[in-house]
């Protein structure tokens, strides 16, 4: 299956805000579907920055990096958009965008292992060049801090169950064999969801380090913002949403007032004001259910007070 861009007009358009050259970031190119509609829009003076750390990601930025002159690929993870940035001369940019979450070729490759619909080997990595295998990363993993990976990366209430079972497995080179231990574990199953899909996601997010990167590049992302830059991120799940929502509302938010009740001159550090959250459409979501729980929002980067 091809993989089909969610949010892909909204995300691009608000990212733009009604220009049409600058130079912007696309901190996750995947399989670059909104970088080629960014660069449709932009002129001849534009350039167009992507991170991607996956393989075929990388392969497939190549061939538009020889199509078109205004777009560069970085072999990095958007966790270090400022260094890499910076390595090219390029310390401020006009837009940042950024869509989380696994590519739908990621998910139906089988021997990427990611999926439990599709057996293959049991990988998970987003950049399979480097680090553990989901494999060999359970078998190294202690049953506690599993089952605490397995309730706060999963949501998952049978946590305790699930790591118990897997543990007790030994080595699982599958993905198939990973799901039928998570789904005789697992006392109650959800209505039109696998038993397994809260576990595989949290194995995923744990070993990807997904939080941890979507924390390290929000705040480079402001930094590296213009005034009236605009940020769009799409998340795909509540952890991933909580996380920028939060940060968006530090960075559009007075402090507190530390005062003591005494009038005093507040040092105004909002570095961001809200724009948007927006959903997939009906007619998206029916097209590409994939898209049913995508939330993009967009902020935009105020002058700091003495610019």
């Amino acid at each position: 299956m091809s993989h089909i861009s969610v949010l892909l007009h909204e995300t691009v358009d608000a990212l733009l805000a009604d220009r049409n050259t600058g130079v912007y970031v696309d901190g996750t190119f995947g399989r670059g579907g909104h970088t080629r509609l960014l660069l449709s829009k932009l002129d001849e003076n534009a350039r167009v920055y992507a991170f991607d750390k996956d393989p075929q990601a990388l392969q497939t930025a190549a061939v538009l990096e020889q199509e078109d002159s205004r777009f560069k690929i970085i072999h990095a993870s958007f966790a270090d958009l400022k260094q890499e940035l910076h390595a090219l001369g390029i310390d401020q940019v006009d837009g940042v965008m950024a869509d989380l979450g696994v590519s739908s070729p990621q998910l139906d490759q089988a021997e990427r292992g990611f999926s439990f619909m599709k057996d293959g080997p049991l990988d998970m990595r987003m950049d399979n060049s480097q680090g553990p295998t989901a494999a060999e990363w359970l078998v190294n993993i202690e049953e506690e801090a599993l089952a605490n990976i397995i309730f706060q990366y999963g949501e998952e209430r049978y946590s305790r169950r699930i790591a118990k079972a897997i543990k007790a497995a030994g080595y699982i080179e599958t993905t198939a064999q990973l799901a039928e231990i998570v789904k005789v574990a697992h006392p109650k199953w959800e209505k039109n969801k696998h038993a397994a899909t809260r576990t595989f996601q949290a194995i995923r997010i744990a070993i990807n380090k997904e939080l941890e990167d979507i924390e390290a590049f929000l705040p480079q992302a402001v930094e590296v913002l213009k005034p009236e830059g605009r940020l769009a991120v799409i998340s795909f799940h509540s952890l991933e949403d909580r996380l920028i929502k939060q940060f968006i509302q530090k960075e559009s938010t007075l402090a507190e007032d530390t005062g003591w009740g005494l009038p005093q001159k507040r040092e105004d550090t909002r570095r961001l004001k809200k724009i948007s959250r927006v959903r997939a459409s009906e007619e998206e979501v029916k097209a590409n259910p994939r898209s049913r729980s995508a939330w993009l929002r967009v902020a935009e980067r105020l002058a700091s007070k003495g610019e």
